[in-house]
Parts: structure tokens; C-alpha cells; sequence
């Protein structure tokens, strides 16, 4: 690097692994981003991005962290992906990508880093990862790993899969992208609005998994959560004018502002009635207020504003009797207008139960008894053994709870239906 580059001194490898390891958390996933455009291979950037970061440590101790640490890495991460070409003579079109590389590598192009770049580049990434030729936990995957920059092993973890099966997900769909010629493009105008619709559906089912582990022993994993939001952050400044997107990051901040109340300290669940609402998070309310107010200014409704403005009316309630449930189930019909779904609907049918009564929610809730795609999904029998529980039914309640008792793969979540079920032995 140019010795006319400002540092700042560091006193020693602690404090140049922190320095380098905030410019991971910061700048990574931009640097990749472009090294991606730079150099045409997800592995190959991959690859160099990782040896510039190994370099940084030594360097950033001796010389002092550079004022702008992406730049740097970017330019490192650069002559890497030279040194590694030149090393692989498989590549049919290696001296094109050479003579890419060594243009941008001269001295009057190395230090030129432009924000307007970076953030295009950024967006392509996320595009890309979440393109829909890849199956869908391979985007999920992807997602997490190229612009997270999670490791394989907590990918793996946080999914409760294998690594070595979550790895061979990851590669497949690194390979997808070069054997099917995916291109590394912002969408045009006429493919954007569904292009979005699947990016937007990567980050919802990322927070989701997080909030509601399918499987485990935690009902939560914050991590993931925590990464969900960040990426929509991101997306929100590379597309401000997108409601969607403004809608989608409003409802995880809601949900998340409740994340540390969903459990007891001993780990048990607490429905949202009880939760202790000090433990509630002020702030990432005010935040998720702001964002829905903005994506409901920009004018057109979309299927995350309507969930969120859902969320908003939970989190204004001072309780469940205090909930405003009427508007509730008017939101989900809306919903279901945008987005019919069996899922929709069975949300619909909880908010009647409390608008209008059990036996009104038991009423909607029938049809989707009898559809084979709700058979082995666990929420519909939790919720039809509240409603029955509610209704008096006891006999039906007890065979509902058993129901989802049995499909119940997270922990948390079988423990609280079993006490339920007990309570109404019980009688």
C-alpha cells in the first residue's frame, strides 16, 4: 500500500485484531461485493477477501490501521485474487481476468474507491445470493454466508445442520451461479418487483428461524435475528424508496424489541400476555414504529406493512383484552387479499377467536382442518386446541394439544403446550 496513506498506531495484536476484525464486521461485505464484479467467481473473492484479512492483522500492527480500512482490504484482496490466477492455469479464461485485474491494480485506479459503486455492488450481491434459480435454504445459506460473513459452521448450527452438509449447500449453489451464467445485476425495472419480493422473503424466513427455532432446545437464536435485521438495514439504504423493504425491517425490529421477554430465566416460554413488558426493548419499538410510518408514507400497501402494522397493534395493547383484536382480523383479510395463504388464514381465524369469540374462530378455523397441506404444520393444532380449550371442549382440546404436542421439534415450545395440556387434565 501507498506510504501516503494515514494510519493510525496501534500498541499491539490485541488491538489490531479488534481494528481488523471491526473492518470484518463493516466493510466485508462490500469489499466482497466488488472483488465479486472484479474478478467473475464467488470462490476466487471469497478466497482472496479471506487472505486479506489474515494479512491485515501482521500489517495493521506494524504499519498502524490505515484511515480507510476497506480500501485497503479491497486493494489486498485484489492482488490476492492476481496471485491465486496466476498460481491456477485451469482457467480457460484466466489472462482475460488477469488483464482485468492488473488494469484496476495501477496506480491511479488502486486507491479509487467510489460509495456509488459499492452500494450497486452491494445490491448485486444480494440479488444474486437470493437469485431464484438457487433452491431456497441455498439462498438462506448464501445469504448468511457471503453477505453475513457467518461462518460455515455457525450457518450449520444455527439450522441444526451437519457442516460438512451445510458446506456442500453452500458450494452447490456457488456452483449453480457459475454453471447457470446467473448474471451479477441489479434486476430491471420490469423483473425488480418479484426479484425483490424473493430477497425480502431470504431475510423474513432468516428472522423467522431466529425468533421461532423449527428445531432445538432454544426458542430463540439471536444471532440470526440480529443478522436479519442488519441486512434489511443495509437494504433500506440501498432502496429507500422500496416500502416493502421499510415494511419487512419494521416488523422485525417490532418483533425483536419483545425477543428477550419470550422466555423466563429458566427457560420456559411466556406468552406475550405475560411477558414482563419492562424487558421490552423502548427503543427498537420507536424504531420499527419509524420504519412502518415511513413505508406507509411511500404509499403502497404491500404484504410486510400490513404484518407490521399487526405487530404495532400487539405491541400497543396493554394486554389480550386490552388488544385491539377487531382490527386485527380486518388487517389479516386484507392480508389475505395480498397474500392468500392457509397460514394467513389461520391467523385470521386466532384474531376472531378473540374479536368475536371461540366458537367464531373455531368457525373459520374448520375449512383448514380438512387441507392436507396443514396436516403435520404444528400452529394449526396449537391454535384449535386454544380455541377448544376456550370453547369448553375439553375432550377435542386435549386431542388438538396432543396433536401438536407430537409435532413439535423445538423444545421450548413442546415443554409449554405439554404444561397446557396438563393445566386442562387437570381440570
Amino acid at each position: 500500500m501507498s506510504g501516503s496513506v494515514e494510519r493510525r498506531p496501534v500498541r499491539d495484536g490485541q488491538a489490531a485484531a479488534a481494528a481488523v476484525a471491526q473492518a470484518f464486521r463493516e466493510e466485508r461485505a462490500a469489499v466482497l461485493a466488488t472483488l465479486i464484479r472484479h474478478v467473475g467467481d464467488f470462490q476466487l473473492a471469497e478466497d482472496a477477501v479471506q487472505d486479506a484479512f489474515a494479512s491485515a492483522i501482521t500489517a495493521w500492527q506494524r504499519d498502524g490501521v490505515p484511515a480507510k480500512p476497506g480500501a485497503w482490504i479491497t486493494v489486498v484482496a485484489r492482488r490476492r485474487a492476481i496471485d491465486r490466477l496466476r498460481r491456477d492455469r485451469s482457467l480457460s479464461d484466466r489472462a482475460e481476468r488477469l488483464a482485468d485485474l492488473l488494469r484496476l491494480d495501477a496506480p491511479e485506479q488502486s486507491e479509487m474507491i467510489e460509495e456509488g459503486a459499492i452500494g450497486d455492488d452491494r445490491l448485486r450481491l444480494i440479488f444474486t445470493c437470493c437469485h431464484p434459480a438457487l433452491e431456497q435454504s441455498a439462498r438462506v445459506a448464501l445469504t448468511l454466508r457471503t453477505l453475513g460473513g457467518l461462518t460455515t459452521g455457525e450457518i450449520a448450527r444455527a439450522f441444526l445442520v451437519a457442516e460438512p452438509t451445510m458446506g456442500k449447500r453452500i458450494v452447490r449453489a456457488k456452483r449453480k451461479i457459475a454453471d447457470a451464467h446467473i448474471p451479477y445485476r441489479v434486476p430491471a425495472d420490469e423483473e425488480l418487483p418479484e426479484r425483490l419480493r424473493g430477497v425480502l422473503r431470504v431475510l423474513y424466513l432468516i428472522f423467522n428461524e431466529g425468533y421461532s427455532a423449527t428445531e432445538g432446545e432454544q426458542l430463540v437464536r439471536g444471532e440470526l435475528c440480529s443478522e436479519a435485521i442488519r441486512l434489511g438495514l443495509l437494504l433500506a439504504k440501498l432502496m429507500p424508496d422500496e416500502p416493502e423493504v421499510w415494511g419487512l425491517l419494521g416488523l422485525m425490529l417490532l418483533h425483536d424489541a419483545r425477543r428477550g421477554a419470550r422466555v423466563d430465566a429458566n427457560g420456559h416460554y411466556v406468552q406475550l400476555d405475560e411477558q414482563d413488558r419492562a424487558q421490552w426493548d423502548e427503543a427498537r419499538i420507536g424504531e420499527g414504529m419509524h420504519a412502518l410510518e415511513r413505508s406507509i408514507r411511500l404509499r403502497r400497501p404491500g404484504e410486510y406493512q400490513l404484518q407490521a402494522a399487526i405487530t404495532a397493534l400487539h405491541v400497543q395493547g396493554s394486554n389480550t383484552a386490552g388488544t385491539d383484536w377487531k382490527q386485527i382480523a380486518e388487517l389479516y383479510g386484507a392480508l389475505a387479499k395480498l397474500d392468500p395463504s392457509p397460514v394467513v388464514e389461520l391467523n385470521r381465524a386466532a384474531a376472531v377467536g378473540f374479536a368475536d369469540g371461540p366458537q367464531a374462530g373455531l368457525e373459520l378455523l374448520e375449512p383448514l382442518l380438512r387441507d392436507p397441506a396443514l396436516a403435520r404444520y404444528q400452529p394449526m393444532h396449537a391454535t384449535h386446541a386454544e380455541l377448544l380449550r376456550r370453547a369448553g371442549d375439553r375432550e377435542r382440546a386435549v386431542q388438538a394439544y396432543e396433536a401438536a404436542i407430537a409435532l413439535s421439534a423445538n423444545a421450548v415450545e413442546r415443554r409449554e403446550l405439554e404444561r397446557r395440556l396438563r393445566g386442562l387434565s387437570a381440570g
